[in-house]
């Protein structure tokens, strides 16, 4: 319980591109296709023509256009040509918006940029090909990172010829031409961008959160409560919509409410909190108990001779009290979504986090709209008979298996190993079989009487629980339940403190630094899980994923680390810290290959069940590593490549026995510039105790006065210094901003790459020191 959504959380996330192997190429990842078009591709001498040139980019990235100030813009060279004599340049109405970093207007495009090339060919471009080719240079963007400016040559080929004819072919609409000077006036609309997918995305989320653990089980408890209503089919109706808007309501409440309480990964934490799975398995007691005949749930009386005589206002109270039952016993399962969505859409701004979870509430309450307007009609039918009653008490058996489910979740957060593995199963053993023998006639409960003869569907239907139950029984005894060792607690560990796993792998717990310091000794690399104690998803990849006999050799050459993010102690809180500052990521489970510097070489998100997937996301992170020629717990801080703003060497003795925050930034990366007065901060704060920070430029082009302007608007308070290629290498700078931190010796103590939090800047520093 807690992260059941996760095998398709890395759905939702795929159009953000992975940077694992930014060190073996130092110009970043390519995130733009270019492509170049012209139309018409046969024209005759001295016409025109237009050259399209299209850059589409992943889902996350924008790049400048050709007439935007403050970053680096978009700049296209036509190579020489004998057939075109002149050309004019078009670009597509951008995206216009205020950046605060640069306090000016910049312009960008999202998704795809399209520029046009009007060209004029020459009245004696001699007949035959001609290859039209353009050299494009950009810089890219997310919310984290930019990427230094690269280029790319687009070609195609020009037929010329003297019999060709046809229309001059036009500009569209909206498209302005590129001639210099000041940016020219945007007619781009709202940033809707991207929204239509993430809606969509969102509510195919809320569809498939219906098959979690917690979900799930409220199916026949909402079937229950509406085959007990009596009314006409609009009130039927009118029940049906009022549950699903109290479920869309309460889910949107719930979410933003304790989003902006506890943030993005305290909701995950909440799907894991030991009190919310306590209250769930109390409600799903009292369910349980109900639906086997114990008591029945009724509105007290008291508030029931307030209503209509015809109980319209009653059947509202209590549809209303059945959906707050269901919002509040599907948000644990759901929470670790629901907290990723937002952390994902939050940063968007505007109305997008309020739509999502709207949206995603709208999906996870329709099916359950269908289901609460289907039992209304299903009661009317003539055979309803006792088979509604027999539905009612399996069901209660059902749920019963439900709450041990949450109550295990409460002891494995807890670490009481009060609920074994054995201990589980063996309740599940039990309350499934009680079922099947229900069915069967051997337990006497309401619904079946003493000579009712068992009819076919009964029969087959018993059956199935009993072979259910039966087949429970080997993993009582070690044995492999499959898809189920998802649901099941985990097999008690030896001593030691390790996690183990098949395949003979094992696995350290909470111990990062000391991974990190084993793989400096051994010359090898980390693979660290961030994982949960009730995460059903982490703990079927470790049953299921990590013991095929291909994966269990691949992991036997990493040091191995589980950092569990779900508990309620300091190491879980520390663990989240890591794994919200280093990946932006509160998901679980969550995959990283670090080098011993913690460096990240390779990242995975989610389950899977491709096993060839997941073999080559472990065989990359290797090869990346090989291929950026990286050692482990290599340093080169002695030998920083850079040169002052004079021109001067830069003298590293300085340096020597300090705490050193080296800065890579550039001037045109507006992240760098959110970090400016954290590392202004830090260099007045920490100086004193031997902690300096270093600011690298990366500005190829402009050179130190491009710098030394820069510095005036935008004062830096700690020394700057310009990078080079050479600094690029040595580094394997590739997005930026990156910030390294070396301890006293020299050695590399942490590595950031993109826009840092402070306090997760801050810390490192402190402890350090």
């Amino acid at each position: 319980m807690g992260c059941g959504t996760r095998r398709v959380l890395g759905w939702l996330l795929l159009g953000m591109p992975l940077l694992a192997a930014w060190p073996a190429q130092a110009q970043g990842p390519n995130n733009v296709q270019w492509s170049l078009s012209l139309d018409p591709a046969t024209a005759a001498p001295g016409s025109k023509i237009l050259a399209r040139i299209e850059g589409r980019l992943d889902a996350g990235w924008h790049l400048y256009s050709m007439t935007s100030a403050g970053a680096i813009p978009t700049t296209i060279k036509l190579a020489a040509n004998a057939a075109v004599e002149k050309m004019k340049v078009f670009e597509a109405p951008p995206k216009k918006a205020f950046d605060p970093n640069f306090q000016l207007d910049t312009e960008t495009y999202e998704g795809s940029a399209v520029f046009l090339l009007e060209l004029q060919l020459k009245a004696d471009a001699a007949a035959g090909a001609s290859e039209i080719s353009a050299d494009v240079r950009f810089q890219t963007c997310n919310d984290r990172v930019c990427i230094p400016p690269r280029r790319r040559t687009v070609s195609a080929t020009l037929i010329v010829a003297q019999t060709a004819h046809g229309a001059a072919p036009l500009i569209p609409a909206g498209y302005t031409e590129v001639t210099g000077g000041a940016p020219k006036p945007s007619t781009a609309g709202t940033d809707t961008q991207g929204l239509g997918p993430f809606l969509l995305v969102a509510f195919g989320f809320g569809l498939a959160a219906i098959f979690t653990p917690c979900v799930f089980p409220m199916i026949p408890i909402t079937m229950s409560f509406f085959l007990n209503r009596q009314g006409t089919r609009r009130e039927s109706v009118l029940h049906a919509a009022l549950f699903c808007l109290g479920i869309v309501v309460l889910f949107s409440g719930l979410g933003l409410a304790t989003t902006a309480i506890l943030g993005p990964f305290g909701v995950v934490q909440l799907g894991s909190n030991p009190w919310v799975n306590g209250f769930i398995a109390l409600i799903f007691l009292v369910f349980g108990l109900s639906l086997l005949g114990a008591f029945e749930i009724t509105i007290p009386s008291t508030v029931l001779t307030k209503l209509d005589r015809g109980s319209q206002k009653g059947g509202i109270a209590g549809t209303l009290l059945m959906g707050l039952t269901f919002a509040l016993s599907s948000f644990a399962c759901v929470g670790p979504f629901m907290g990723t969505l937002l952390a994902a859409s939050v940063g968007s701004g505007g109305a997008r986090p309020l739509l999502g979870m709207v949206t995603f509430a709208s999906g996870l309450a329709l099916p359950f709209f269908l289901l609460a307007l289907f039992p209304s009609y299903l009661k009317r039918l003539p055979r309803s008979g006792g088979w509604l009653a027999r539905v009612k008490v399996v069901m209660g058996f059902v749920v019963l298996a439900a709450m041990v489910k949450y109550l295990a979740s409460v002891d494995q957060v807890l670490q009481w190993n009060v609920i074994t593995r054995e201990r589980f199963l063996a309740a599940w053993i039990v309350l499934f079989a009680m079922a099947g023998l229900y069915l069967l006639g051997f337990l006497r409960l309401e619904g079946i009487s003493q000579d009712e003869p068992v009819r076919l569907g009964r029969l087959l239907t018993g059956m199935v629980f009993l072979i259910f139950a039966i087949s429970l029984v080997p993993g009582m005894f070690g044995g492999k339940l499959g898809e189920l060792d998802a649901y099941v607690p985990v097999a008690a560990e030896g001593s030691g403190g390790a996690a183990g796993s098949g395949g003979g792998l094992v696995f350290m717990k909470n111990q990062y630094r000391e991974a990190l310091d084993q793989a400096r000794r051994e010359g090898k690399l980390v693979f660290v899980t961030f994982t949960g104690y009730a995460c059903t998803n982490c703990h079927w990849m470790k049953a299921n994923m990590f013991t095929r006999p291909e994966i269990a050799g691949a992991l036997k050459n990493f040091i191995l680390v589980d950092l569990y993010t779900d508990g309620d102690d300091a190491a879980s809180k520390q663990n989240q810290q890591l794994e919200q500052t280093k990946f932006q990521q509160t998901a679980i489970p969550y995959y990283a290959i670090m080098d011993a510097d913690g460096n990240a070489i390779a990242k995975y998100e989610g389950l899977t069940r491709d096993t060839g997937v997941y073999l080559a996301f472990l065989q990359t992170g290797g090869r990346a590593l090989a291929g950026a020629g990286l050692q482990p717990g290599s340093s080169d801080l002695a030998a920083l490549a850079a040169t002052t703003l004079d021109g001067a060497p830069l003298d590293t003795a300085a340096l020597q026995g300090k705490i050193v925050v080296l800065d890579f930034w550039a001037t045109y990366c507006v992240p760098c510039l959110k970090e400016i007065p954290t590392f202004n901060r830090i260099d007045q704060q920490y100086a004193g105790r031997g902690a300096v920070v270093l600011g690298v430029s990366m500005d190829a082009d402009g050179g130190a006065p491009l710098v030394e302007s820069f510095l005036k608007k935008h004062p830096m308070k700690y020394r700057v210094v310009l990078g080079s290629d050479k600094t690029t290498d040595q580094f394997h700078i590739g997005p930026l901003p990156t910030t390294v931190v070396f301890d006293r010796q020299g050695k590399t103590l942490q590595r950031f790459e993109g826009y840092t939090p402070a306090d997760a800047l801050e810390s490192v520093v402190k402890t350090a020191l």
